[in-house]
């Protein structure tokens, strides 16, 4: 069993990372999946981040761009191209509205989303000694648990990883240290550009996405995931997702969740399917208005019910961008 649950939030957006900036660190790590055995039934995308959506009556095309939501800064990079898709594009979508990343009130609502509700505690969910061993990690990581043991588990579970470190080279919205976000640097150049941005979801939305899964379910995978964290890591790290993102391949991303044999693939759905189908009307609304720069996870681009597959079901061109 390996820690493929940390990939999925990686799927989500900045609001995610958001409650990691406020309790001072963030995290990463997927399960590599085999290229040979992913996504067979069909012909394989392209490897690319950056495509271009036309036609269905559309007056000019619109681009959508797989981004990876927290990067090193020394792999951070701009696909051939995007510069000149973003400068053609009249406004900027992301998942959310990177608006709400400054609103204190959406802040606020992260910060409700992570504690569990009715009171349950950690000490609640796991037996005495489990309870300890987490609680002796999270001490041990310079995290006083006592501030912790309300929080939902599978927030600890990504803060339970000192890969990344809380000290050094997290500040994305500051825009220094040794991590990127995709979204940052767009929003800013958005705004320089004078561009109206626009988000898919809100805040509130993403942060609800996991409520479904029980917390008891949550603890044990915090509790494996500090018991044993070789084999939850085994064959993946945030530079291994990195190359992944740089080799732009879109089909892998999507194989890393659908082969996920942790306990979580039965999830999937509402972390990229029904969110990916859900997408498609707000987009197509959009791109009426005018082109559109759409900018989500690359893990949404491809599958069956990737964003790619689905806007061409809809009767649109998609296709890499070549400029």
């Amino acid at each position: 069993m390996m820690n493929i649950f940390k990939f999925y939030l990686s799927t989500l957006s900045l609001s995610i990372l958001a409650l990691f900036f406020i309790l001072g660190t963030s995290s990463c790590s997927p399960k590599v999946a085999d290229k040979t055995t992913s996504e067979s039934s069909y012909e394989r995308l392209e490897n690319r981040l950056l495509w271009e959506i036309s036609g269905n009556d559309l007056a000019q095309p619109s681009y959508l761009f797989g981004t990876i939501h927290i990067i090193n800064s020394d792999s951070y990079f701009l696909p051939e191209g995007l510069l000149t898709a973003f400068d053609k594009s009249q406004s900027v979508v992301f998942e959310i509205d990177m608006a709400e990343m400054n609103d204190m009130g959406a802040m606020m609502s992260i910060m409700q989303r992570a504690f569990m509700d009715g009171g349950v505690t950690l000490k609640d969910l796991l037996e005495e000694e489990d309870y300890k061993i987490v609680e002796s990690h999270f001490n041990e990581m310079g995290l006083p648990f006592f501030m912790l043991d309300r929080i939902k588990p599978m927030f600890l579970t990504i803060l339970s990883d000192p890969s990344m470190g809380g000290g050094d080279g997290i500040d994305l919205m500051g825009g220094s240290g040794g991590m990127k976000s995709y979204e940052v640097e767009l929003n800013k150049m958005a705004e320089a550009a004078g561009k109206p941005v626009s988000g898919l979801e809100t805040i509130d939305f993403q942060m609800s996405l996991f409520d479904s899964i029980p917390y008891s379910i949550q603890a044990e995978m915090l509790v494996e995931s500090i018991k044993n964290p070789e084999i939850m890591d085994a064959g993946g790290s945030l530079e291994q997702i990195t190359q992944i993102y740089v080799d732009q391949d879109i089909e892998l991303m999507v194989s890393m969740v659908k082969d996920d044999a942790g306990g979580f693939g039965e999830h999937t759905d509402f972390i990229l399917k029904n969110r990916n189908i859900e997408w498609i009307a707000p987009m197509m609304e959009k791109m009426s208005q005018g082109p559109v720069f759409f900018a989500v996870g690359a893990g949404h681009l491809a599958g069956d019910y990737g964003v790619i597959r689905l806007l061409r079901k809809e009767g649109f061109t998609v296709e890499p961008f070549n400029p």
